[in-house]
């Protein structure tokens, strides 16, 4: 098969004038983004001189749809977090070998010790009955306990047995 020279040069005419066809458009020049609003400086959390960092706007005023305040959402991050650290309590006692004795689930022959270790797999052994009852059981503690008193800090739970600290002092870092 040959090819001849005004062959080739015709066909690099055309690749060349069908190039711009594959090449992404040319994009405008960024415009630079306003800095997020921060809010609510004095809350824990703010961090000098940066404040608080609200991307979504979750603290953005006025708000059309009734919401909690800001109190609501540091008394569920600090919820979480303790769920959180719990969770990964869970794990690595049961990875260390850890079980309740006795049966998860009579009627399938399921016993702890037979689970297996690691969040995904024990997620996965145990049945939705099961799951059913944790999820169950988590709606009641939030529901019946859930709530901190307002007249308490976000995140004191604890009894009168609990020490809390009064002076701002003591409380720094």
């Amino acid at each position: 098969l040959r090819i001849s020279i005004p062959r080739i040069s015709a066909m690099l005419s055309i690749a060349a004038t069908s190039l711009p066809a594959f090449t992404a458009p040319l994009l405008p020049h960024a415009t630079r983004v306003a800095a997020p609003v921060m809010k609510a400086e004095g809350e824990i959390g703010v961090t000098p001189p940066l404040g608080v960092w609200d991307p979504l706007g979750c603290l953005a005023e006025p708000v059309d749809y009734p919401r909690r305040d800001y109190r609501r959402y540091v008394e569920l991050e600090i919820k979480h977090g303790r769920i959180a650290m719990l969770a990964t309590v869970g794990v690595l006692t049961t990875e260390a070998g850890f079980r309740w004795p006795g049966y998860l689930s009579k009627s399938l022959d399921l016993k702890f010790a037979d689970l297996p270790g690691g969040c995904f797999d024990s997620y996965n052994a145990v049945p939705a009955l099961g799951w059913l009852q944790i999820v169950g059981f988590v709606i009641f503690l939030e529901l019946a306990y859930g709530a901190t008193d307002p007249s308490k800090e976000p995140g004191d739970v604890g009894g009168i047995s609990w020490v809390r600290y009064d002076d701002p002092e003591t409380k720094k870092f």
